[in-house]
């Protein structure tokens, strides 16, 4: 019985894991690419965005999006407020990773590509994305890996994922120690293929290099 509860619970906390990843990488290319122009207002509000969210514990940020916005009639279900705000924390992380893989490129490619008639949007979707997705792959591999660790936090809110139901559980039955072993289990059965694909991406992106 504790297994199947706890079963479910994982593949909520996958959910959310894949939601708020897809929000991270959204927000952070987008900001990354926001970052990189030479629009200094810009620039500022980026660099604003990532220090706010970097900075502030991400158990809080979801206590805002679900409690604070709920004060000025935005009512969001556990589920959505966790992946958004699980998302917008993530989105400061990754934005810097996607800055970094761009700038580590040399600034004569996008020259070049302006030189033979390329758009500057062009420019940066056929010449610098693939390049700098190459580099930032092994950093995403390891971002989701946190990120699926971290959606236990989305249990504050009542978000039903695995720890959610573990501490109903424990709260009920008072097994503890089987409940929270197998509650690590599941997040270790969860996280050692997400691990093995990482350690494959860093030796693919040297191979790339």
């Amino acid at each position: 019985m504790f297994a199947a509860v706890l079963l479910g619970g994982a593949v909520v906390s996958v959910w959310i894991m894949l939601g708020a990843f897809s929000v991270a990488v959204v927000v952070g290319l987008f900001m990354a690419l926001v970052a990189s122009t030479r629009n200094r207002p810009l620039r500022f509000l980026v660099t604003c965005y990532v220090e706010v969210f970097r900075n502030v514990p991400a158990l809080t940020q979801l206590f805002i999006i679900y409690f604070g916005l709920a004060q000025i009639g935005l009512r969001l279900q556990p589920i959505p407020a966790a992946i958004i705000g699980l998302g917008l924390g993530g989105g400061a992380l990754l934005t810097e990773v996607f800055r970094a893989g761009i700038e580590a490129l040399h600034h004569g490619q996008r020259e070049a590509a302006l030189a033979v008639g390329m758009t500057p949007l062009m420019a940066v979707r056929h010449i610098i994305l693939p390049q700098a997705w190459r580099i930032v792959l092994p950093p995403l591999g390891n971002y989701s890996m946190s990120l699926l660790k971290e959606t236990s936090v989305a249990s504050a809110i009542a978000a039903p994922e695995i720890m959610f139901y573990a501490r109903q559980l424990v709260t009920r039955t008072f097994e503890t120690p089987l409940i929270y072993s197998m509650t690590a289990f599941l997040y270790l059965a969860m996280c050692l293929p997400i691990g093995r694909l990482v350690a494959r991406l860093e030796r693919g992106s040297r191979s790339w290099q």
